[in-house]
């Protein structure tokens, strides 16, 4: 069997969030400062998801003080200890990239009902 996949398998999180494109989520990651650890919130919306397996990722977009911030998260990192999901979102493309461009009430995404 291949080693690789033994290694990576036994690092696999159980109970993996099912986060979709669109979706607000709001993560909680957990920060090392030194000797000290605390866990720092982020709210967004999630524009992206890339790969499979160990190397999944999400990549998570909010507007602070009026500047766009943009954050990616490993799915499978043990320091995101948890997703909650806010509001699901009604979108017709696997990539938001386009809300990059947009501003105020343009840039906010349907909510599924």
């Amino acid at each position: 069997m291949d080693y690789i996949k033994v290694l990576t398998n036994e690092q696999l999180k159980e109970n993996v969030p099912v986060v979709n494109i669109g979706d607000t989520v709001r993560i909680h990651n957990r920060i090392k400062e030194g000797s000290r650890e605390r866990i720092q919130l982020f709210e967004g919306t999630v524009i992206a998801r890339h790969g499979g397996g160990i190397s999944e990722t999400f990549t998570v977009r909010r507007v602070s003080y009026g500047c766009g911030v943009e954050k990616t998260f490993p799915i499978h990192s043990p320091n995101v200890v948890k997703v909650e999901i806010t509001r699901s979102g009604k979108v017709r493309r696997a990539k938001l990239y386009y809300l990059r461009g947009r501003v105020g009430k343009a840039s906010k995404v349907k909510e599924k009902i």
